[in-house]
């Protein structure tokens, strides 16, 4: 053991013990239709010591939503910050307003619909970690301040870019639910 490290040297720890992500620092990509706002990554999975959570917000424009999906082996948090929406929880709908807050387990098929005349931002924190690599495979990087870009097409291989980081194949899920 020692005053640094009280477990000792076979303890240590995998990454950073310690991030400071000050505004304007972090990473952030302008997000295809439908979403069409930004998201902005302020801890990814390296940045930790297990490598297993990732935080950041997203921004969905007026009129924009992210499409159902699920999450087959994360939870994840979302905290409503500004706008107003409404989040679909397996068929269920529930108000996305400032102070709001929602979990979900693995394979718990959710989307968000910002239903209100301002964009909907929230914060998101996914457990292990995965999401930011979705988010930068998708998008464009984005500068603080600078304007939106005219509304882009996701990607071709977004179902590929889906299940290579933290999405479930709907249609199976969805399938598998059905039969219980």
């Amino acid at each position: 053991m020692n005053a640094r490290n009280p477990l000792g040297a076979d303890h240590a720890p995998a990454g950073p013990t310690f991030v400071a992500v000050q505004p304007g620092q972090a990473r952030s990509f302008w997000q295809p239709v439908p979403a069409s706002g930004y998201t902005t990554v302020m801890l990814s999975g390296g940045q930790t010591v297990s490598g297993n959570v990732s935080m950041g917000t997203q921004t969905v424009a007026v009129g924009g939503f992210v499409r159902e999906h699920a999450h087959p082996a994360q939870e994840e948090l979302i905290y409503v910050v500004a706008g107003s929406g409404t989040a679909l929880i397996q068929d269920v709908e529930h108000p996305m307003v400032p102070g709001a807050l929602f979990y979900f387990g693995p394979n718990t098929r959710h989307k968000f619909v910002n239903t209100g005349t301002t964009p909907l931002t929230f914060t998101w924190i996914m457990l292990p970690a995965g999401l930011e690599k979705f988010f930068e495979s998708i998008g464009r990087t984005r500068t603080e301040g600078e304007a939106a870009p005219p509304p882009f097409p996701r990607p071709a291989d977004v179902d590929a870019i889906e299940l290579g980081t933290v999405f479930a194949d709907l249609d199976v899920l969805k399938a598998a639910q059905a039969k219980k």
